[in-house]
């Protein structure tokens, strides 16, 4: 099997695959279970220094599901630990000393203060753990008390504390950085400048995922009321994948090491993940899902999809991020038309009901159910490949350099073409 080894910022794990900062490492008991099961390594969930932290005793998660129960999203409304601090740190240190080849790295929150990092710190280091990761990220209840995303949504302040951090530990330092941000990359900018190792991304999104319609509060209700919390899970992948490949692919954080997190369920997610630019991803959604015992798939699959393609894991990280561009790059001259496989399909419709209700009107539908595409009004939009339940029923062929689009009439031309010199550009020119 394909080495799976990491060492990302100097913090070594068998494999990349770390439970992220939430319930599922809360405690002693459940990162046992979890290295038993082969996860690399753990992100311990949010310490402080504050003894007032109490979670509620009602529910704490409302949950978006599919059409057949599956877990599509969990909203949470759960704060940092209220475990005992001491007690924590017994165990981050009694854990340490009896998984000495997994990564312990240890989520912090305290206020925004140079003395409560001071103090944190240090009793962290005595634990043995291996890094520290800033939480600027949780949505709710600790933002509302100056701590979390409200440190996150301002670069200015992620600067200064992550400045602090690295003038007062030797452990390597991990800003987690919030998704509640229109450009992601300037509070990615600001860690780099305090000095952080790495970023890791993305905490989750601030939401309410429904509403009691009995009760009229929003879900989870918390004796008739509710408050918006935090929303991961598969559903918010591909938030996340667009904010990693952001910092992956620009020149001012190069070299900027990743965490990836959002969403990841399976081994290809991960490899999604790293092929733009993350060198371990954590995971919280998909093992409070199906248990811990998760693991051995995605470690297993990496390793085989790696192997068949004789690559390491050097090879997959960044892989993509050369190929994510901005639109105006994209080639104007390549044509596609979509073509549906007759002995696959199996005369449903929908492929005809999407294309006719809400696209181009380039699906006929012929006597006796029989679908068939028509060239000249197909823009390749591949609506019709989305909604089509059989799997390569439909495909979307690419018309070769030389011949006529039957759309508009025109030769498909080799050479690439872009937005930046497009003549519908009104700024073309001034782009040359």
């Amino acid at each position: 099997m394909a080495d799976l080894s990491t060492n990302f910022v100097g913090i070594k794990s068998p494999n990349p695959f770390w439970l992220a900062s939430a319930p599922p490492t809360d405690k002693e008991y459940n990162v046992r279970r979890a290295f038993d099961a082969g996860w690399g390594g753990v992100v311990w969930k949010t310490l402080g220094l504050d003894p007032h932290v109490v979670n509620v005793n009602g529910p704490r998660y409302g949950v978006i599901h599919g059409a057949d129960r599956r877990v599509l999203g969990i909203n949470n409304i759960e704060l940092i630990t209220d475990r005992p601090l001491d007690v924590n740190l017994r165990e981050i240190k009694q854990v340490v000393r009896d998984y000495p080849d997994r990564a312990m790295v240890v989520s912090l929150m305290v206020p925004c203060e140079e003395e409560p990092w001071k103090m944190i710190l240090p009793l962290v280091e005595d634990t043995g753990a291996h890094g520290v990761e800033l939480n600027f990220g949780c949505p709710h209840g600790m933002s509302e008390r100056g701590m979390g995303s409200a440190v996150g949504q301002v670069p200015e302040y992620i600067e200064m504390v992550t400045r602090w951090v690295k003038q007062n530990t030797r452990m390597p330092v991990i800003v987690k950085l919030t998704p509640n941000i229109t450009d992601v990359r300037k509070p990615a900018e600001a860690a780099k400048r305090g000095g952080a190792d790495a970023v890791s991304l993305i905490n989750t999104i601030n939401s309410i995922t429904s509403v009691d319609l009995d009760l009229f509060a929003p879900e989870p209700t918390i004796d008739g009321k509710g408050a918006h919390g935090g929303y991961c899970g598969p559903a918010v992948k591909p938030i996340a994948l667009n904010m990693v490949a952001e910092i992956a692919r620009d020149p001012e954080l190069a070299g900027l090491p990743i965490s990836g997190i959002g969403g990841i369920t399976t081994w290809r997610d991960a490899a999604e993940f790293m092929a733009l630019g993350a060198g371990s991803v954590q995971v919280c959604t998909a093992a409070m899902t199906y248990g811990f015992k998760i693991v051995q798939e995605m470690v297993s699959g990496l390793s085989q999809y790696l192997d068949e393609r004789g690559m390491v894991m050097d090879d997959l990280i960044g892989r993509a991020v050369p190929n994510v561009t901005d639109w105006k790059h994209l080639n104007l001259n390549y044509v596609t038309k979509a073509r549906i496989d007759q002995d696959l399909c199996i005369k449903c419709g929908r492929c005809y009901a999407a294309c006719e209700d809400t696209s181009h009107q380039a699906i006929a539908m012929n006597p006796g159910r029989v679908f068939e595409v028509k060239d000249d009004e197909c823009v390749a939009c591949n609506l019709c490949l989305d909604v089509c339940p059989v799997e390569n029923c439909i495909t979307m062929e690419e018309l070769a350099p030389g011949t006529v689009d039957p759309r508009t009439g025109k030769v498909v031309e080799a050479e690439r073409a872009d937005w930046t010199t497009h003549p519908h550009n009104p700024n073309a020119v001034a782009a040359e």
